[in-house]
């Protein structure tokens, strides 16, 4: 015979039970830390389990959230705090500025290149979602932007365009590769279905067909044949068209397309891997001429224009030659930067002049990556000195008026690959596919203090130090009126420091040695 249970019984029972799951929650949510001897660890995940940070909830006012990641083991580590009616009397403060308004934001993100995908695809049905989920989900770190490789390019098992027919000026013969139909397109299907928002894609090309080329090849030293306004533009005018027209079938649009990658290396002598060769005076004219006029007429006429799509240090030289010229700048939206060599040329010379010239034209950050360099090459499972270079750019980026930030590979293998001529490099996400798991490196970490806070249309606003210090900073207010501060510590030593926001008093707090802090706090 059954008894009955008495109905506040269960009701306690239920109570403790959901107690039980909230605190199993949250000790299920750390990172499961990896060390493979460099300055910091990996958090692995598999196709049951990975850390996370729970849905980005405000405090109420008069409190403050704070996430803590650190060379010392800390990511994304949660804390809350009261705000101060009055200055704790830290050496150091930080002013926020919000009457002094900037740029605001677009989004963050990735590169969905065939490396990436057959990565991501190594893996099993659950941590592929799993890796997906880490990037594009509302628990994930809130990518927005995709970059899209049109056709192949290093990050390619093989080399292939999508009209190899000779002679084709009609592309008759234009046809995607099974590396789209098979990979690409499946995989940003499921990121689009996982994401709060939709997705901004962004198109690149690395190399026109050869039969289109002055030197007959993908790779190498070599350009359109003709002039801007003949046959052969024309034609690669058409092929960004009718990529846009076979993405649209399987319901994938495009915000933005780049007049191409790297435009300069195309000019080197010798070059190892795919390019198309432009001088700032040919790609004015061809998108004058030619892509300006073909995106007008065709069936996508808001697909955003960004030029240059290579080192910001051709800044602001290549943007006042394109821009200058109002029969190619009627056409275009933005300029796209890749973040190699930043440090030969400094940001305000490059980014800040170009914005003071051309305020009507965004500035955008299209690539980025470490392990490129001769000295420092390849996977470094657990580098923190990666995460504060990645930061350290972000920074610097968006205090001069960049409005989105794209990483290089989404995910690569161990060995930073797969590469068709070798050029390893490493990704916030290393596939180790025997295993089945996948390492989250600290760079994701880093893109993670930016992108899961800054929300599309977050403003840049001012701030500013009250004194000498070596800290990182930039501030921004979310559309629902939020405040967003993120500190870049990359000294050895803990910093004290103080924020004053005059909307709601001061807020203590603390940098650890070479951390990185994001604050958010709401001022109504």
């Amino acid at each position: 015979m059954a008894t009955s249970v008495p109905s506040t019984v269960l009701l306690v029972l239920v109570f403790i039970s959901a107690a039980v799951a909230v605190i199993l929650c949250a000790e299920t949510n750390k990172c499961i830390a990896r060390n493979f001897g460099h300055d910091s660890v990996v958090c692995e995940c598999n196709s049951t389990y990975c850390d996370n940070v729970a849905a980005l909830t405000v405090p109420p006012l008069g409190q403050y959230s704070s996430y803590l990641s650190s060379k010392a083991g800390s990511r994304l580590e949660p804390g809350q705090g009261q705000v101060q009616a009055n200055s704790t009397g830290a050496g150091l403060r930080l002013t926020i500025l919000s009457y002094q308004k900037y740029q605001k934001m677009r989004g963050f993100g990735g590169a969905m290149t065939d490396a990436a995908a057959i990565n991501i695809l190594s893996l099993s049905a659950g941590s592929q979602e799993q890796l997906l989920r880490q990037y594009f989900s509302s628990e994930g770190i809130g990518y927005s932007v995709v970059r899209v490789p049109v056709a192949s390019c290093d990050f390619s098992t093989r080399l292939y365009t999508y009209a190899d027919t000779p002679e084709d000026y009609s592309l008759e013969n234009f046809t995607l590769a099974p590396e789209d139909i098979n990979m690409k397109i499946p995989l940003l299907q499921r990121a689009q279905a996982l994401s709060p928002r939709p997705l901004s894609l962004l198109a690149s090309a690395w190399s026109a067909p050869a039969w289109l080329k002055t030197n007959g090849a993908l790779i190498g030293k070599g350009s359109l044949k003709g002039q801007p306004g003949g046959k052969e533009h024309k034609t690669w005018a058409q092929y960004y068209i009718r990529f846009l027209e076979e993405y649209a079938k399987y319901n994938l649009t495009f915000w933005a397309l780049t007049t191409g990658n790297e435009p300069s290396a195309g000019q080197m002598t010798n070059y190892s891997f795919q390019a198309l060769g432009f001088s700032p005076e040919e790609q004015r004219d061809w998108v004058a001429l030619d892509l300006g006029p073909a995106l007008h007429r065709s069936s996508y006429p808001h697909t955003h224009v960004l030029i240059l799509d290579d080192n910001r240090l051709l800044l602001p030289h290549w943007a006042k030659v394109v821009l200058s010229d109002i029969n190619a700048g009627r056409y275009i939206h933005g300029v796209a930067v890749h973040w190699y060599m930043d440090g030969l040329v400094p940001a305000e010379i490059s980014l800040g002049t170009t914005h003071h010239l051309y305020p009507e034209y965004y500035l955008f950050g299209t690539e980025a990556c470490v392990g490129w360099t001769l000295l420092d090459r390849g996977v470094k499972l657990g580098s923190w000195d990666r995460a504060e270079h990645y930061a350290h750019d972000i920074i610097e980026d968006l205090n001069h008026y960049v409005v989105g930030w794209t990483d290089w590979n989404l995910a690569l293998d161990q060995t930073g690959g797969p590469n068709w001529v070798k050029n390893f490099v490493d990704s916030p996400v290393i596939v180790d596919a025997k295993r089945d798991v996948f390492y989250k490196q600290p760079t994701f970490y880093s893109i993670a203090h930016f992108s899961k806070f800054l929300w599309e249309g977050s403003q840049r606003v001012g701030v500013s130090a009250s004194g000498e210090t070596h800290l990182e900073f930039c501030a921004f207010i979310r559309a629902d009126g939020s405040v967003v501060l993120i500190i870049l510590n990359r000294s050895s030593s803990e910093i004290q420091f103080e924020v004053w926001d005059p909307a709601v008093g001061y807020i203590p707090s603390t940098a650890p040695p070479h951390s990185l802090l994001t604050l958010t706090w709401n001022t109504h």
